[in-house]
């Protein structure tokens, strides 16, 4: 059990530690994303591959942040603390809430094998992609500026 409540705790715990910026591997991982997401793309969602889908979708989406963290220095070992940084560092909160609603999805599926309905993963696939669109802004525009 994850006992950080915020960024500060990540930090104070050693879950999200500082790092040297690696900026070659952030882009790796965000042209590994970025396959991914072209993968994705090109299957039709349909009711028996939606779970699986969402969970590409969600693997890319912790690519994108890794990248971001690992660009700024940061090594983050859980899903809860990118989540903070998304929420306490980048001050964006309706991004926080989608990525956090994502990670509980797909924990209640990889961990307890609980399936989504195909509504709900349907749903969930157009909050990843909003969510990687919404990274790869931030992404494109913290590397020019900082390049």
């Amino acid at each position: 059990m994850n006992d950080e409540t915020t960024w500060n705790e990540c930090l104070e715990s050693n879950v999200s530690i500082k790092v040297s910026p690696d900026k070659a591997k952030a882009k790796s991982l965000i042209d590994t994303a970025l396959g991914r997401v072209q993968y994705c793309r090109e299957s039709a969602v349909k009711e028996s591959n939606a779970n699986y889908l969402f969970e590409n979708y969600y693997s890319s989406v912790l690519e994108l942040l890794h990248a971001l963290v690992l660009f700024y220095g940061y090594s983050v070992g859980n899903h809860i603390c990118l989540g903070y940084y998304i929420k306490e560092i980048l001050k964006r909160e309706e991004l926080f809430r989608l990525f956090d609603d994502c990670r509980y999805k797909r924990n209640s599926l990889v961990y307890f094998g609980r399936k989504m309905d195909f509504i709900i993963a349907q749903d969930s696939i157009k909050k990843c992609e909003k969510l990687i669109q919404e990274l790869r802004n931030i992404l494109e525009k913290e590397m020019k500026q900082k390049l």
